[in-house]
């Protein structure tokens, strides 16, 4: 199984709205993408200095499954209309558990 776990930092101008507008989006994927076999995300609890805003964790069966969720049209949406707008760094890993 490839695991794939991303961490976001939204920018200064990031609002509740936009916030919650990438939520709205992240949470339509499992359904529009098939290759998706465990899928979930949420916003920093704010106990920690330093933390980045968002995290995302995504399972996959193997590295064709990830790249197809990678490249899909709907992520590639919540990508383009909610997160870039607000994005001020993003971190990511792609791993193999067993």
């Amino acid at each position: 199984m490839v695991r794939h776990v991303v961490l976001l930092r939204w920018n200064d101008d990031a609002d509740d709205a936009a916030k919650a507008a990438v939520l709205d989006g992240l949470g339509t994927l499992p359904a529009a993408i098939e290759t998706i076999r465990a899928y979930a995300f949420g916003a920093d609890l704010g106990v920690g200095p330093g933390n980045f805003d968002l995290a995302v964790v995504a399972d996959f069966d193997d590295e064709a499954g990830y790249l197809t969720y990678r490249d899909h049209p709907a992520h590639q949406q919540v990508i383009a209309d909610h997160i870039a707008p607000i994005l001020a760094e993003r971190a990511a890993v792609q791993h193999l558990v067993d």
